[in-house]
């Protein structure tokens, strides 16, 4: 049977880099990423699965969140800085298009870009969502409880990289509150969410943020803490929980100076070798399910910094 067409507002478009050659051993992201149409799911055999890139052009969540706006332009600028990357990776790779948030209508966009997630995931591909600030998370939950991985029963769990909980407790949802949002649609739906934190700031996190956490069960590491060490111990005692995992990437979880482009820059961070090593761990589990990142925003970025860090955190999750 063909997958029905993805809800996407903006086709996939031409990418571009540097060119060194047609021949394979010339090859980068630009050369090697084919758009994505609706076609029969792939065949179950050995080997990973076909990634498909999905934008999710979206700041109304940090307006609401009273955050600094601009990250509705991601996906273009992570577009451009994965485009003249070397490509080693062993997968296809495919791009979708962007589904873009008009105005304030987060929640309409939400839902279609969870349908387009939904369409991806049933049909064999590996999503990787390009946000748009960190209500893209939401968009990703959407997509992910609505697959067949969970109707049939799947333990998914959420593996969020961020100096935030994001469990705002607010009567309009925000870039602030989508893991809140999980918890009580996973209550809703009979089962409970798994959600875990690397990189949490302990001064940008109020007491009542951490009782909501202690309250669901939120396991999390304090950036403080985030050794290599302590990291993948944290991770790999998380992965050995779940069957599949959602993984989420909130730029503001690395140092300013790593990552000014965002949101809300850290003080402090994790560093980028720490959270590279973590998506390997992750990619090297065989267990993703799904990859977002998000919160890049480049108004605020300096050369294309975060730009390029996010790119190459993409790049090693998929090789």
């Amino acid at each position: 049977m063909v997958s029905p067409a993805l809800p996407v507002d903006v086709p996939s478009q031409p990418w571009t880099g540097r060119f060194d050659g047609d021949g394979a051993e010339h090859r980068r992201w630009w050369q090697a990423v084919t758009p994505y149409t609706p076609r029969m799911a792939p065949a179950a055999t050995p080997g990973p699965r076909p990634a498909v890139i999905l934008g999710f052009g979206s700041d109304a969540g940090v307006r609401r969140n009273k955050g600094r706006t601009g990250a509705a332009a991601a996906p273009a600028a992570i577009r451009a800085a994965l485009g003249p990357l070397a490509f080693h990776l062993s997968r296809g790779v495919h791009d979708a298009g962007d589904v873009t948030v008009a105005g304030d209508a987060l929640e309409a966009g939400q839902a279609r870009a969870g349908l387009a997630i939904t369409r991806l995931l049933d049909a064999g591909q590996l999503p990787v969502v390009l946000g748009g600030g960190h209500e893209t998370a939401f968009a990703s939950y959407l997509g992910v409880a609505g697959s067949a991985a969970v109707r049939e029963g799947l333990t998914v769990g959420v593996l969020n990289l961020d100096a935030h909980f994001d469990l705002r407790d607010e009567p309009v949802p925000s870039s602030g509150t989508p893991f809140l949002q999980m918890a009580h649609a996973e209550a809703a739906a009979g089962r409970e969410l798994r959600y875990a934190v690397v990189g949490i700031s302990e001064p940008n996190n109020t007491r009542a943020l951490f009782r909501t956490a202690e309250k669901l069960g939120v396991d999390y590491l304090l950036d403080e803490d985030c050794s290599a060490e302590a990291a993948q111990a944290f991770v790999a005692g998380f992965l050995a929980q779940v069957d599949a995992l959602y993984l989420t990437i909130d730029l503001d979880v690395l140092p300013a100076s790593v990552a000014p482009g965002v949101s809300a820059p850290a003080a402090y961070g994790v560093p980028l070798p720490v959270i590279s090593a973590v998506c390997r761990q992750v990619a090297a589990s065989g267990k993703h399910l799904h990859l977002d990142i998000a919160e890049l925003n480049p108004e605020f970025d300096i050369d294309g910094r975060t730009a390029k860090v996010a790119a190459r955190l993409i790049n090693t999750l998929l090789a």
